[in-house]
């Protein structure tokens, strides 16, 4: 039977990491996270408390992630990237850090870095072309490739990607054009937090 083991974790407490998975030397796993299957966490990755990481996760060096991250399975975090807190990235989405690689030239001094903001969604097999950030509370969908910085709470659907609508920080879709009028108002119907449109997006009213 399969087993998970306790490691020590940065700043105290303990993390889980399950047998088949490898946690180098140099890397920092913060309390309570989770390491699943057939994982590798590289040395000088920082993950932090309570993140999940799904099966056949790699993390690269440099890699940072907030808390309560959570990686579905096949997710491959490159160097370059950085996760704030509570954002979700769904099965087998992509990250890039090179935008022009060639197997015979190395690009390895020229690695963009990708924000995900606080609270972002990616959806299942997105992809995220490097050097573009995800807002906060932002919403990926499904299968998206995108090849723009994402606002905050903004979704964006297609290849490329387009914001298509708006969504509230409880994840549901807020009653706003994909390009409302500045001063235009909205409340989520699931938990009533207020929304106002301005010349650069989409805030909370409150």
């Amino acid at each position: 039977m399969s087993e998970m083991r306790e490691v020590a974790a940065a700043g105290g407490g303990s993390a889980l990491v399950h047998e088949s998975s490898y946690v180098d030397d140099g890397a920092s796993l913060g309390r309570d996270t989770r390491v699943w299957h057939f994982c590798h966490v590289m040395a000088g990755a920082v993950i932090g408390e309570a993140c999940s990481l799904g099966q056949n996760v790699v993390v690269m060096p440099k890699v940072t992630l907030g808390r309560n991250v959570k990686v579905q399975n096949n997710v491959s975090l490159y160097e370059g990237v950085r996760c704030e807190d509570d954002v979700f990235l769904g099965p087998s989405m992509v990250f890039t850090n090179v935008l022009n690689p060639r197997s015979h030239v190395s690009r390895k001094h020229e690695y963009r870095e990708t924000l995900v903001k606080r609270g972002a969604s990616i959806g299942a097999n997105a992809t995220i072309v490097c050097g573009h950030d995800v807002g906060a509370y932002a919403f990926v969908g499904a299968g998206a490739v995108v090849t723009r910085s994402v606002p905050d709470y903004a979704l964006v659907t297609g290849v490329p990607a387009r914001v298509v609508g708006w969504m509230c920080e409880c994840g549901e879709r807020l009653d706003l054009p994909a390009r409302p009028a500045s001063g235009e108002r909205a409340a989520c119907a699931a938990c009533g937090t207020r929304y106002v449109a301005g010349a650069e997006g989409v805030r909370r009213a409150d």
